[in-house]
């Protein structure tokens, strides 16, 4: 990447301009997904290893990394040739029995995740988060779920809900030791739906504890790091805190490593932290960027697919479920992540820490106040004094709108994080030296700029 746009003006960003446009034309939005949607909105082309190019020209390198699944780069060349040679197979899993490859991919999971005993696959963080609710439900016989503040699950009604809410929503307050007002993400949840949602604070035992005792809870499900508003690590104690409640109470701990999972580490958070979760999910790093889920767990509550009682039995079903492409990726990425010769974690945990070291320094010698939190590859930089514990002290202590100014810096400047304030980092093994030192570079300038 050449260094003069270190100190260009903003961004041409003509033709991505045209293009949102003309696609909001037959599109709501103009986007597949709104998430995508943001300030600016830019339209790319293309991508290899730790870049991106926009239908402008323009040449970013990538932190954002798709919101995180892209662990090994994109387009990562060994994969597409898996992914090539079961397309020649047949782009098909047939819809009528077992395939080999989803028995080999089942394998490999559950040999990176001791905790977990038998594994199903789907398409989406989503499927895989809703599908576990619906073991719980069925294993207890309760209907009510406990959330984070803060955490995100998916996009299914029982979940959709407390994520990036305001002071006003929330009551003005912060709520210890009991519940939040709900507050939907989207219309169309009924009422019904809403009464068995339950949000709580993050790092919060006591409020868990306090909803457990007043209704029957089938589940609590949480991101064990908040990674959907940055890295928000859980307190000492805090996930084993909540393995005892579910003993106690009778309800079942599910994990959403959808994020975490196989980028924190080889098994996931849990690995961690050694805490044993009931159930777990798991997309977007597992296969670099292609769309497969995966739920895991003890074997008691996977097997009530097959159960003998039919009031029981879960249903798992989906003509897509372990199509051979995304498997094939699954099995391509799963099988460079477990290889010691390339010690994939660790050539990120080299990059991630070369860039937090860097940005610490800088950010000290330009007088900003700023806290970087990171999990292994996972980062972010919080404009405030210490690194916040649940969705309430970022809401107040965080500077909101300087986040949105440097991020937009940045990218002026060819380093392309999500412009949205608190969203997650991600580095790859694509990424190099060169990469987070050409970064460096332009955070420097666009400290210097905000002087």
């Amino acid at each position: 990447m050449s260094l003069s746009r270190l100190n260009q003006p903003r961004l041409k960003l003509t033709r991505s301009a045209e293009l949102l446009q003309r696609n909001s034309e037959v599109i709501p939005g103009g986007l597949a997904s709104i998430n995508r949607k943001a300030d600016p909105c830019i339209a790319f082309a293309r991508a290899r290893g730790s870049r991106l190019w926009d239908v402008d020209g323009n040449e970013y390198i990538d932190y954002h990394a798709g919101f995180a699944p892209y662990i090994l780069g994109h387009n990562d060349e060994e994969q597409n040739r898996a992914v090539v040679a079961s397309m020649e197979q047949g782009l098909s899993n047939f819809g009528s029995g077992p395939s080999e490859a989803e028995g080999d991919l089942t394998r490999l999971v559950l040999e990176c995740l001791p905790m977990a005993e038998k594994a199903q696959f789907l398409n989406t963080g989503s499927e895989a988060t809703a599908q576990a609710i619906r073991i719980a439900r069925a294993w207890t016989g309760r209907d009510h779920v406990i959330l984070m503040q803060g955490g995100y699950n998916g996009n299914q009604n029982v979940v959709a809900a407390n994520l990036m809410s305001t002071k006003q929503q929330l009551g003005g307050r912060q709520i210890v030791g009991d519940e939040y007002p709900l507050v939907p993400m989207t219309a169309g949840i009924p009422e019904g739906e809403r009464k068995v949602m339950h949000a709580v604070e993050f790092n919060d035992l006591s409020a868990v504890e306090t909803v457990a005792k007043r209704n029957p809870v089938a589940a609590v499900i949480l991101e064990p790091v908040l990674q959907n508003i940055g890295v928000i690590k859980p307190r000492p104690g805090y996930l084993e805190g909540l393995r005892k409640l579910a003993d106690q109470h009778g309800f079942l701990l599910i994990f959403d490593e959808v994020k975490t999972g196989f980028r924190a580490s080889l098994g996931g958070y849990q690995g961690i932290c050694g805490v044993r979760p009931d159930l777990s999910t798991f997309g977007k790093a597992l296969a670099n960027g292609f769309p497969i889920a995966a739920l895991a767990g003890r074997r008691e509550y996977m097997d009530l697919a097959i159960s003998d009682d039919p009031s029981k039995r879960v249903l798992i079903a989906g003509t897509y479920n372990c199509h051979p492409v995304p498997v094939a990726a699954a099995i391509a990425c799963l099988k460079k992540l477990m290889s010691s010769k390339l010690d994939v974690h660790g050539k990120l945990e080299r990059l991630a820490r070369r860039l937090e070291d860097g940005q610490r320094s800088l950010f000290a010698k330009h007088g900003i106040q700023a806290t970087i939190v990171r999990q292994g590859s996972a980062h972010c930089v919080y404009f405030m004094n210490s690194a916040p514990n649940n969705w309430w002290e970022l809401l107040n202590g965080h500077d909101f709108e300087f986040d949105a100014r440097y991020r937009r810096a940045l990218i002026d400047r060819g380093i392309y994080n999500f412009p949205v304030p608190v969203k997650q980092g991600s580095i790859s093994y694509a990424h190099s030296e060169e990469d987070v030192d050409l970064t460096l570079e332009a955070t420097e300038s666009a400290l210097k700029g905000f002087k």
